[in-house]
């Protein structure tokens, strides 16, 4: 596997409207991986593999921003695959298999879709490639076994494959390829003294790819220390990742504020699946807690609803997302750790029952529908506590949604700025008022609520 070319050509990326439409086959990859594409039903590479995967072939490194959904895994994948399968297989009797590739993921979730993915996309190859997928939450000892003898490329959440390196199960001295997928969700989940870590632990000459639908500066800063003269590539101008169809020709997720009072919002949820008749929708909430209540609400209600959340075992959570994706479980109530990485087909809905905390995290909430170019619908939830907060996510995203009233569940609170929100930022993530602010916005309404000594007209 080679690594930056001297002379690279640039590769001009088109605005969606004139993206010049071409098939796998022009990038020059082995006939077993179109082979593999054609079942998968791939015809035409996404915006982001167009762009990708030729500087991939060539060497050089790549700062990769797409929308959720748009076609990201086969984008470093594909291009790893072709370079696995073109070098040498080691001689017989020869272990372990040095690892090549590493591709650094921030959830389990993640790391068994893109497994799964690259494992899919490699099955005819000629020679054998060994895909080992590392996370936590389960036993590490059949991971340990599944070690022997090495692999080739490794996908893995930063802790567990710590704790394998620690074990003495696999090295990291001969990785060719770092893939940091969901980069910004990897700094954002705390783990950057984890990867810290393990770039310690890799060759310092190596190529590196960084993929995410957002990046905020915490990752600019790295991508700046780490990459070399990267490929930039930006497959979807910022703020509209979620108003643009893959064709720029029509929304591929409508998106609906509907204000209601917090106190009704689970039966107004009922309300919605029964009267619109969902066959299937992702529930955003805050907390493990509301997960579970808000899912055991719509149980007793007669509906097929299960939560997901952080503190379920990893066999729990698989098993969700296995009927949600059969269809046997129609509604999942889920905290933010499905917000990511979480590939549902042909998901129709998906509802902030409780907002996010940030916009980036709105983003990748909604990317759950209207992927891969197909259409969906992502419905907020919008009381009056939440109503500032609101209107920062649609400032952030330029798009400003026209509020509903759904019949019988009016709001009856008003929509107003609080007074200790002044500047309506509703509490995002990096924008809430420091203790001064509060103080002071403290005593501006012990003053506006006292009453004056002056009688009015004097």
């Amino acid at each position: 596997m080679h690594f930056r070319a001297a002379f690279v050509l640039p590769i001009r990326f088109c605005h969606r409207g004139s993206l010049i439409l071409m098939s796998f086959s022009t990038f020059g990859l082995c006939p077993e991986l179109l082979r593999a594409l054609r079942e998968k039903g791939y015809v035409k590479p996404t915006a982001i593999q167009q762009a990708a995967i030729p500087a991939v072939l060539q060497g050089r490194d790549v700062l990769g921003a797409a929308q959720t959904g748009s076609g990201k895994t086969a984008a470093f994948g594909l291009p790893l695959l072709q370079q696995l399968a073109s070098t040498p297989a080691l001689p017989p009797g020869r272990t372990p298999r040095p690892v090549q590739a590493l591709v650094l993921v921030p959830t389990r979730e993640l790391a068994a879709q893109v497994g799964e993915t690259v494992v899919n996309l490699a099955r005819y190859l000629p020679r054998r490639i060994k895909v080992a997928v590392l996370f936590g939450g389960v036993s590490i000892n059949p991971q340990m076994l599944a070690l022997r003898g090495g692999a080739d490329l490794v996908v893995a959440t930063p802790g567990r494959l710590i704790d394998l390196v620690a074990q003495n199960a696999l090295k990291l001295a001969h990785v060719q390829t770092l893939v940091l997928d969901e980069a910004d969700r990897l700094l954002d989940m705390g783990f950057g003294d984890e990867l810290a870590q393990i770039l310690g632990l890799l060759p310092a000459r190596r190529q590196n790819l960084f993929f995410s639908a957002t990046f905020p500066p915490a990752i600019e800063g790295l991508a700046h220390r780490l990459l070399h003269d990267p490929l930039r590539i930006r497959a979807e101008p910022p703020g509209d990742e979620a108003q643009t169809g893959a064709a720029g020709k029509a929304p591929a997720i409508a998106q609906r504020a509907i204000e209601v009072d917090a106190p009704r919002r689970t039966q107004l949820l009922r309300h919605l699946i029964q009267t619109e008749k969902w066959t299937r929708v992702l529930v955003f909430v805050a907390t493990k807690h509301a997960a579970e209540t808000v899912a055991d609400k719509l149980r007793k209600a007669g509906l097929e609803a299960e939560p997901f959340h952080g503190e379920l075992s990893q066999g729990k959570r698989q098993q969700v997302l296995m009927d949600f994706k059969a269809s046997t479980v129609k509604i999942v109530v889920a905290t933010d750790v499905a917000a990511r990485g979480i590939d549902i087909a042909l998901l129709p809905v998906v509802v902030n029952y409780d907002l996010p905390r940030s916009a980036v995290d709105y983003i990748h909430r909604i990317g759950r529908t209207g992927r891969a170019g197909g259409s969906g619908m992502a419905i907020s939830f919008v009381s009056a506590g939440t109503d500032a907060h609101f209107r920062v996510i649609e400032k952030r995203q330029s798009y400003v949604i026209l509020r509903e009233q759904i019949p019988g569940f009016e709001a009856v609170e008003a929509m107003t700025l609080s007074v200790t929100d002044p500047q309506g930022t509703g509490g995002i993530k990096g924008k809430r008022p420091s203790k001064k602010d509060k103080l002071r916005a403290e005593d501006e309404a012990k003053r506006v609520d006292q009453p004056s000594d002056i009688e009015p007209g004097l």
